[in-house]
């Protein structure tokens, strides 16, 4: 055991090593030093892009070392781009990460091997997570083209661009996947097919048969390796072949109604597996807003061998005590799935080792699965929290020239101060806003609250809010952390705004709504204040304005609850705070609306620009 201990040593500091070789690329090009490029350079090149000046390379590097698109898309329409030509350079570019990534995660596998780490047993399940994950990246573009490109398109011109209608429709027509005891599921394992002008939902083994079967062959490529071995240190031989087993089952499966309970079989063999060495199968459903198409994510985490015991449920768990309690409505049965999901919740802190298909597009900075509650009232949940990565891609970002424009030079002192000189407090405040945020997803949650509440397709759009102001409300509710209030409000502040710029990202909708509904608390209790006059943003964080944002959470909070516990629909929260403009959501406050206007214009001409008026070494020890 101590050796697989310090194997895991071993190879977390390789991928340290890597993250921080890959993200010297923003340094070169803050440093005018292009030589250091070529990469980026071919990027460019492959997606035939001419006039490649500073704003292009660091979009792309974006999209390559940071894996989010949404820059390059902006930058593209920036040039005035169609949508069609957009996706086809969004869909392009996917190719050249998907290559560059397999080579690198290629290397660890190769580093694993040649080092000798681990056992032959787990040796092979790095191997076999990487061939099965070079089929799911390939899967991956024809899923996007065909679900979100082709079937959501097609469903948003029928209906002029109105999801709710869109919702309406595919539930009065019975398109959604049935889950358990064959009540509408919350999420899909299969895709809508237009024939003959009528719609019909198919699983994933009809419409991607090649690409399917291709997984599954290699997936019982590998368990037929790992029968041959043994894990003699962890004993979980049997749960990891089960768990291979039961995706191949859910994969082959064709009939619609029993997809999601063949994939809450894959939850429970995966919720058994228990060792630092984590693989995630497709759990998450943020890309498709209609009929929550389960997106293709294959990856491998490992566990921090220096991570430390981790408090963060017993205050959520403490803090939702605390406030149902306080309520005048009850239901118990909400109370106690709560309750024992907490208590059975893993919690896992350490970094990605490999990640393919969806996970290209962009991986989390934390996760909390498995989202069927069913399950999760079973086994609990896994959070996964990623704050090492997440601190190194913080670093290695260069200062922007908007976010000195709207929040000036104090403000981002005090925040490059924790973030380069203090990650003991930068850790601290992840604590309580990302892995306080995967704890707060657990709360107020039945085991149909989500296929209740998302009548017209708005369940995500609140519950974002939900967690991480779970995170919050347990954090203001424990004295012992009070000495990080101001870095916390901080913290609410950069990505309140911050997520402004989400405005258009379909996939990331459920996160910019959680930042206008931010916004409203902010603006209320005077921490922000904008002259539509001068287009300037006034921070004042404060012990009066703080004092007034506490409460405001806290009230927002018990409504938000309320809500929950009634398994009301969630435009009925979230029209409180947000209305539709068109194809965008914008607060209801006029003066609100009036920032959010601003910022975004502000984001989409001068978002990639890069601020030399202060640097990086300014704030490192």
């Amino acid at each position: 055991m101590e050796k697989f201990k310090t194997d895991l040593h071993t190879l977390y500091n390789f991928l340290d090593k890597e993250k921080d070789e890959k993200s010297k690329l923003y340094h070169h090009l803050e440093n005018d030093e292009h030589h250091h490029l070529q990469i980026i350079d071919e990027f460019a090149n492959f997606l035939e892009l001419d006039e490649i000046n500073n704003d292009i390379k660091l979009a792309l590097i974006t999209r390559l070392i940071s894996l989010r698109s949404d820059s390059l898309v902006q930058v593209l329409k920036k040039r005035e781009l169609d949508q069609k030509t957009i996706e086809m350079i969004d869909l392009k570019g996917y190719e050249f990460v998907k290559d560059y990534w397999h080579k690198e995660h290629r290397k660890t596998v190769d580093f694993i091997k040649s080092n000798d780490l681990f056992t032959p047993f787990y040796r092979a399940i790095f191997e076999g997570v990487y061939n099965i994950g070079v089929a799911f990246s390939s899967w991956q573009p024809v899923w996007t083209q065909t679900i979100i490109h082709q079937i959501n398109a097609q469903l948003l011109e029928k209906f002029e661009g109105d999801n709710q209608k869109v919702h309406k429709f595919l539930e009065e027509n019975n398109l959604f996947d049935l889950g358990h005891n064959g009540e509408i599921a919350d999420r899909s394992y299969s895709i809508l097919h237009h024939t003959n002008g009528e719609y019909k939902s198919i699983a994933y083994i009809k419409a991607f048969k090649k690409e399917v079967t291709y997984v599954i062959d290699l997936m019982e490529d590998l368990i037929d390796t790992l029968i041959e071995l043994e894990d003699n240190l962890y004993n979980h031989k049997w749960d990891y072949i089960l768990y291979f087993q039961a995706i191949v089952q859910a994969l082959s499966e064709d009939k619609t109604d029993t997809l999601v309970s063949k994939w809450a079989d894959v939850d429970r063999a995966w919720m058994k597996i228990k060792t630092p060495i984590q693989i995630g199968h497709p759990l998450e459903y943020y890309e498709d807003h209609f009929r929550k198409a389960v997106a293709l994510e294959w990856d491998i985490r490992l566990s921090n061998p220096n991570s430390l015991e981790n408090k963060r449920a017993q205050i959520t768990k403490n803090a939702f005590i605390n406030l149902y309690n306080s309520l005048d409505i009850k239901n118990e049965n909400i109370y106690n799935l709560t309750i024992s999901s907490i208590d059975k919740t893993m919690l896992f802190i350490g970094r990605p080792a490999m990640n393919f298909g969806a996970g290209l597009n962009g991986m989390f900075s934390a996760q909390v699965v498995p989202n069927d509650e069913v399950v999760s009232n079973e086994f609990g949940k896994k959070i996964f929290a990623f704050s090492d990565e997440i601190l190194q891609s913080a670093r290695a970002k260069p200062f922007l020239k908007l976010h000195k424009e709207i929040f000036g030079d104090e403000f981002l002192k005090a925040e490059r101060v924790v973030l380069f000189s203090k990650p003991d407090i930068w850790h601290k405040v992840y604590d309580i806003s990302t892995i306080g945020h995967e704890f707060g997803h657990i709360l107020w949650c039945d085991v149909d609250s989500e296929s209740i509440m998302n009548r017209t397709g708005h369940f995500k759009n609140i519950e974002e809010f939900k967690a991480t102001t779970g995170g919050i409300v347990s954090f203001l509710l424990n004295d012992e952390e009070s000495y990080l209030t101001d870095y916390v409000i901080h913290d609410i502040i950069k990505r309140a705004i911050t997520l402004i710029a989400w405005q258009e990202v379909g996939e990331v909708l459920p996160y910019y709504c959680e930042g206008l509904i931010h916004l409203k608390g902010l603006f209320e209790s005077d921490i922000l204040s904008f002259d539509t006059s001068t287009n300037k943003l006034t921070i004042s964080q404060n012990p009066q304005t703080i004092e007034k944002l506490k409460n405001w959470y806290l009230g927002t909070y018990k409504e938000l609850a309320i809500c929950y516990m009634n398994k009301s629909d969630a435009w009925e929260f979230l029209k409180n705070y947000v209305k539709r403009d068109k194809e965008i959501y914008l607060p209801i406050e006029a003066n609100i609306e009036a920032f959010v206007r601003y910022y975004y214009k502000r984001y989409q001409e001068i978002g990639q620009e890069i601020d030399y008026t202060d640097k990086k070494s300014n704030y490192i020890i």
